[in-house]
């Protein structure tokens, strides 16, 4: 029997510099303009966040198929952490002012995970198999390194920025590779744990967003406010834990290519909600777009939470009809929660409500999996 791979704890140090990241990434969204945030300041937002998540995402993958927990893993994995810290410290209201730092650290880390494949490479001569996934990767690596290389003199020469294009070029080319294929150099436990402790660390981030709804004279309306926020905190963390513990197949052969990248906007999704749960208590932020913030961010999540399902166990899996109740359900939540709009305490009464039963339609699926 092969033995299970542990999550090593270099790996959690490392996961400790997103923290971080998250932190500054969601603190792009704390400057309102004309009662929102501005369209080019979202844009800096999702551009980063998408930036961090995946250069975890890169990372991730390359421990779990060839990681050793040795010195020279330890060594490039210190790399990145210190290259991070350039790219937080670019990652701030004015983010084109430090677009070239930004840049250039990105761009080092993405040729930093890229060199350790093709270092790799030498340790299997006699895998075509792995051979291929090795070049594959590094390509990827490397294309996308490129891009964000040549994004800098683009933007000084025109003002263009091509950082979009990098990211999808990324996101596209990954899901290419990872289409139809099956990977016995994939520990997929392993790979779902790395997943599941960076949404850990998300939700670390939507906890603290969540005290300022505790500040204030104490009395009802703090009290009903707070509760029902750190509530659709408790249900939505729950929804994931029990499609985590009790619907996904750790034991599935699988590349696990297409379950990181749900895990990519299903991440980008958490932190959309963390800010819109920070804007539901901000007088800044005009009510409509506020709303709309939310009711979008949330069906963002479950959207991607749902789409997890196809790594689910057999038993578990949706039937259409299960996810055209579903769609009705959110169809009906957007609508209920519009038409309340005006009505804060109903509103996030509506709110908590679907939350916790998404999370009952969960608990029930995982209970079949539990049954013998």
């Amino acid at each position: 029997m092969e033995k299970e791979r542990k999550v090593e704890y270099s790996e959690l140090i490392y996961d400790l510099i997103f923290v971080y990241i998250i932190g500054r990434n969601n603190s792009l969204l704390h400057t309102a303009e004309g009662g929102f945030v501005s369209a080019g300041q979202f844009l800096v937002y999702v551009l980063c966040t998408l930036a961090a998540i995946q250069i975890w995402n890169f990372t991730a993958f390359y421990i779990n198929m060839y990681g050793r927990n040795g010195a020279r893993d330890h060594i490039f994995m210190f790399f990145n952490m210190y290259m991070l810290y350039f790219v937080a410290e670019g990652t701030r209201e004015h983010w084109q002012a430090y677009f070239t730092v930004y840049h250039t650290a990105w761009a080092a880390i993405l040729i930093n995970i890229g060199a350790q494949y093709l270092i790799e490479l030498r340790n299997h001569g006699q895998s075509p198999y792995n051979r291929a996934i090795i070049k594959r990767m590094s390509a990827v690596l490397l294309g996308e390194a490129a891009i964000v290389l040549i994004s800098i003199p683009v933007y000084k020469l025109t003002g263009a920025m091509l950082s979009p294009v990098a990211i999808a070029f990324g996101i596209i080319t990954t899901m290419l590779m990872g289409r139809g294929k099956r990977s016995e150099s994939i520990d997929f436990a392993h790979l779902s744990e790395r997943a599941m402790l960076y949404v850990v660390f998300t939700f670390g981030e939507m906890i603290i967003a969540i005290s300022s709804y505790f500040k204030g004279d104490i009395n009802f309306g703090t009290i009903y406010f707070s509760l029902m926020a750190f509530l659709i905190v408790v249900g939505l963390f729950l929804s994931y834990g029990t499609l985590y513990d009790k619907i996904i197949d750790r034991e599935m052969k699988t590349s696990g290519l297409g379950y990181m990248l749900i895990h990519v906007f299903l991440i980008f999704a958490l932190n959309n909600i963390t800010a819109a749960l920070e804007f539901m208590h901000s007088e800044e932020i005009e009510l409509v777009p506020k709303i709309v913030f939310l009711i979008v961010s949330f069906l963002i999540y479950y959207l991607f939470l749902f789409l997890t399902e196809r790594y689910a166990k057999l038993k578990c899996r949706p039937t259409v009809g299960f996810c055209i109740k579903l769609i009705l359900a959110a169809v009906s939540f957007a609508a209920v929660m519009l038409v309340l709009k005006d009505y804060m305490q109903l509103n996030i009464a509506v709110t908590v409500i679907y939350v916790f039963g998404v999370y009952l339609v969960l608990h029930r699926i995982g209970k079949i999996s539990t049954d013998i």
